[in-house]
């Protein structure tokens, strides 16, 4: 029971820890803000299109901002969900190890009778 208690209790506390969320199967980051729009080529005069290269410089800044932190939320995400899956599977083989245990040292009493 008490395992139990501490799995639930580590569950919730990797929960409360990610980085991104989960919504109808979609991952997005939740800490990046939102991704910034990509610019239009204005090409209507010199002066629109100099403002173009303006915008696409800035709003490139604002897209290496963006995915990196995308990258940084996505890379943690990854590794609390492979934390999580590789305690609850050593928790389940040090169960399935107990039960063998048992049942071995059940089954050499019982030969021995």
């Amino acid at each position: 029971m008490t395992k139990r208690l501490f799995f639930a209790a580590s569950m919730l506390l990797v929960a409360s820890a990610t980085a991104g969320t989960i919504t109808n199967g979609v991952w997005s980051p939740s800490g990046c803000g939102t991704e910034p729009p990509v610019p239009v080529i204005d090409q209507s005069s010199v002066d629109a299109y100099n403002q173009s290269v303006k915008a696409i410089n800035d709003w490139q800044q604002k897209a290496n901002a963006y995915n990196s932190c995308l990258i940084k939320e996505a890379n943690a995400d990854n590794a609390l969900i492979a934390n999580a899956a590789n305690d609850e599977q050593a928790r389940l083989r040090a169960a399935i190890e107990k039960i063998q245990t048992g049942t071995t040292a059940a089954k050499d009493k019982l030969d021995k009778k």
